[in-house]
């Protein structure tokens, strides 16, 4: 019988966001921000790969696509400091 090789621990929650967020300032913004205002974009922090989609839901599923490993997934609201609102108006990124 062959062992398994264990699955990477997963990051806690806050370096996740850290590096999601990190890798979005860096890599990611300036690509999405012009033309994808309101989309989401998940972020596998581990690679730095990324899928953007204008629901959250198929962004995920198309990082899934190209990264079925990805364990730390980051997701973000191009142009919004939150993913979501709750009533009122959407909270938006200082210019």
């Amino acid at each position: 019988m062959t062992q398994q090789p264990l699955a990477r621990p997963r990051r806690p929650k806050e370096e996740t966001a850290r590096l999601g967020d990190e890798i979005y300032e860096r890599v990611i913004k300036a690509r999405v921000e012009a033309d994808h205002h309101g989309e989401f974009v998940s972020i596998d922090v581990e690679s730095g790969s990324w899928a953007i989609s204008d629901d959250l839901l198929t962004a995920a599923k198309r990082l899934r696509e190209q990264r079925p490993d990805a364990i730390d997934v980051w997701s973000v609201r191009v142009g919004h400091r939150a993913l979501h609102h709750f009533g009122g108006r959407p909270l938006q990124r200082p210019e």
